[in-house]
């Protein structure tokens, strides 16, 4: 695996950047998705069969488009005993935690003669994008639906791309029928992500588009996002584990390769004071499979640079092993999610935690937040008026400075004679 080594010495903002260049950018990719949305928004159904036997069937003829629910049932019943109790796990550990971000509903502001009532709804549809590669995901089955679900979206619609064979995996279909999702389809790609926001004669427009994928699935996302709802750009994955001097390097060389197995475009950094402790790491990195990934280890000073530079950099997930990086915890507010102490790996949280690992990377942590309900539901207020005369007569100045007479009236025409 390419390694690179690099000491902080002066701006951590710097560092971040060269640290971020080490992996393509979703830039790379923007004129070939947007012809492949063009395309999906023209043709529909036909553009995205082509790029189903393009990019997904090696030239067969790909199966209907969307998965039927005898399929999904009979999956469900073929899965391992282990998997589906593990499955089930994650499910209610996911949905423990999502239900306890669900934003409290009507809540009403009174301000004298009217009330202002802060209210939240759920989108109607809403569409999980489950990445495809070397291995099915259902674990991204489960964060998406689950938290869809208890946001109280009614319609919960999932997509994969499926394999040579053009079918989606046994093991997706068990995590769509375990999560009550019944509405799958069979694309991937900046096509399906198309189709997800304009509609085809197959699938229905849907309101919000989540989950992880490549730079293509990345781009698609945010080329759409005027049409449809977005959760982050949650391309590659990406890592910063920050180490004490004397933390195991047996489970830091494992928590980076996990990550690394997420594969090209993946970025995986290790940020120690300790020398030695970054050596042993960097040769156990050298002499590990090859996976397209990218992995960076990082001499400090001391905690207070580790904390600096991982504030710029902003990574998806973030660790912090040992009493002096445990201590960063309060002071982190730019991380997709924060892993806290020797036993807590990232891939709890990419399984069984019950945090989601839908998280934002690239960067967006300074920004965006980790996939919940409050992506599912929208917030919106309800005004109720008594008697408008003293807002009439406040508002209606300010309108005529604006130059919008009518707006004035509008008000005026509700101020009552003893209001």
């Amino acid at each position: 695996m390419r390694c690179e080594r690099i000491r902080l010495t002066g701006d951590p903002g710097a560092a971040a950047r060269r640290l971020r260049a080490l992996v393509p950018s979703p830039s790379s990719v923007q004129d070939a998705v947007a012809e492949i949305v063009a395309q999906v928004r023209g043709q529909g159904d036909a553009a995205i069969a082509g790029y189903t036997r393009r990019f997904d069937t090696q030239d067969a003829e790909p199966a209907a488009l969307r998965v039927d629910l005898e399929a999904l049932a009979s999956a469900a019943l073929g899965l391992e005993p282990d998997l589906a109790a593990g499955l089930k796990e994650a499910i209610h550990n996911v949905g423990v935690v999502a239900g306890a971000w669900r934003e409290e509903n009507d809540h009403v502001v009174e301000l004298g003669r009217h009330r202002v009532t802060l209210r939240t709804a759920p989108v109607a549809r809403a569409a999980v994008y489950v990445p495809g590669g070397r291995a099915p995901y259902p674990s991204t089955v489960v964060m998406g639906v689950v938290t869809a679900r208890a946001a109280g979206v009614r319609e919960v619609v999932v997509c994969a791309p499926p394999g040579h064979d053009g079918e989606l995996h046994p093991v997706i279909l068990g995590a769509c029928q375990l999560t009550g999702a019944r509405e799958v389809y069979r694309m991937g790609g900046a096509q399906a992500i198309a189709a997800l926001a304009y509609g085809s004669e197959s699938v229905t427009p849907v309101d919000v588009i989540v989950g992880p994928g490549n730079l293509y699935v990345q781009e698609a996302k945010r080329q759409v996002s005027a049409q449809v709802g977005i959760d982050a750009f949650a391309g590659p994955s990406d890592l910063v584990v920050i180490a004490d001097d004397g933390a195991d390097p047996e489970l830091l060389r494992l928590d980076l390769l996990a990550q690394a197995e997420h594969g090209p475009g993946a970025l995986v950094i290790g940020v120690s004071s300790s020398t030695s402790l970054l050596g042993g790491i960097a040769e156990q990195l050298a002499a590990a499979p090859e996976t397209g990934a990218v992995a960076a280890l990082v001499q400090v000073g001391n905690a207070r640079q580790a904390l600096a530079l991982a504030q710029a950099f902003a990574p998806e997930h973030l660790e912090l092993v040992g009493p002096a990086a445990e201590a960063l915890a309060p002071e982190i507010t730019a991380a997709g999610c924060v892993f806290v102490g020797a036993n807590a790996g990232t891939a709890f949280g990419d399984y069984i935690a019950g945090s989601n690992h839908v998280l934002p990377t690239n960067g967006a942590a300074r920004f965006a937040s980790a996939l919940s309900p409050r992506h599912f539901r929208r917030s919106f207020t309800e005004v109720r008026v008594d008697d408008g005369s003293a807002l009439a007569r406040a508002a209606a100045p300010i309108a005529r400075a604006e130059g919008f007479e009518l707006h004035a009236r509008s008000m005026e025409a509700r101020i009552r004679e003893n209001g």
